[in-house]
């Protein structure tokens, strides 16, 4: 049997820190998105309605969901990092994958807008309405866009992949489809002021590109994450990783029913292990001790791990096992 789950890296490994200190870190990040998307998502529909350009009221509603999306992980960090209670034996870490879930379908719905709107700008130029060139101002502010998005991509991105959260990574991958949606404004807008005449259509042309690229990404993001909702096995990397464990510790005869899953920035892992039937209560138990310390040197040790002990049935399968290892 295999894992079947996501083989993103990003978040292979649990973050060691305590969950105040993530949690500070991760907020003090995204609330810098936020001031940063607030401003961009002001200038951008300014410069857009002003400027009369569609590429630029879509590259602004997409900085207008990644504010929508950075109140969403502040929210989601914030109850994630609450300890386990009588009524979430495994902590609340859920909550943050489903806040970078959220993340994936607000960009969909995003996504979807912005490829309506430019379609309808193409359908009706082509039906003889007349499309206005846009300014050079929406030109300027498209270039300002994206040098900042770009910046944020690369601020959050580190600050995500240190702390493990998918939640910030999310965020992080979302700023940087902002920046591609920005690069494509600029060139649209440029093309439809310089180049004048037909080339006017350049400008919604340009907002349906952009559609398919954040399209792209919230589709990563939400698949990942709802796949993580739904219990998906742990990446095959991590699951071969567990598999080596349980065949290598000794008094371990043999194993059934591994199962793994990831809760928030914890992995859990269930297993069955069959020991010498023989074995005293308290050598099984050290054994099962074993495995367990072994898993939190791979998967962290805030991972959650159930080990059932069970005899051997197979006394041949024993004979042969201690004469390998003597």
């Amino acid at each position: 049997m295999e894992g079947t789950g996501d083989t993103n890296k990003e978040t292979l490994f649990s973050y060691e820190e305590n969950e105040d200190t993530r949690y500070s870190r991760a907020a003090h990040v995204t609330k810098v998105s936020m001031i940063l998307n607030f401003v961009l998502t002001i200038f951008k529909f300014t410069a857009g309605i002003l400027g009369t350009s569609t590429a630029m009221v879509a590259d602004a509603a997409h900085s207008l969901s990644d504010l929508i999306t950075d109140i969403a992980v502040i929210v989601g960090l914030r109850v994630a990092k609450k300890p386990e209670d009588s009524t979430h034996n495994y902590g609340h870490g859920k909550i943050e994958t489903l806040a970078a879930a959220f993340t994936g379908l607000v960009l969909v719905t995003a996504a979807i807008g912005i490829f309506w709107g430019g379609l309808q700008k193409i359908i009706s130029y082509y039906n003889g309405e007349g499309l206005p060139v846009p300014s050079k101002i929406t030109l300027i502010v498209a270039i300002i866009s994206i040098v900042s998005k770009e910046w944020l991509y690369r601020y959050t991105i580190v600050c995500g992949r240190e702390i493990k959260s998918d939640a910030v990574i999310a965020n992080a991958w979302d700023h940087r489809s902002d920046a591609l949606s920005s690069l494509g404004t600029m060139i649209g807008v440029g093309g439809a002021i310089f180049l004048g005449g037909h080339w006017v259509v350049l400008d919604p042309l340009t907002a349906i590109v952009i559609s398919f690229l954040i399209f792209k990404v919230a589709f990563d993001i939400s698949y990942k994450n709802l796949n993580e909702l739904l219990e998906a096995s742990l990446d095959t990397e991590i699951y071969g990783s567990i598999e080596d464990i349980l065949n290598t510790t000794e008094g371990v005869l043999g194993f059934h029913e591994l199962k793994t899953r990831k809760i928030g920035n914890a992995m859990a892992a269930d297993v069955h292990i069959e020991v010498d039937r023989d074995l005293n209560i308290v050598d099984a138990h050290e054994i099962s001790t074993q495995i367990e310390n072994r898993l939190k040197e791979v998967c962290g040790s805030n991972g959650h791990f159930s080990i059932h002990v069970e005899p051997c049935s197979d006394s041949e399968h024993y004979k042969k096992h201690i004469g390998k290892i003597t």
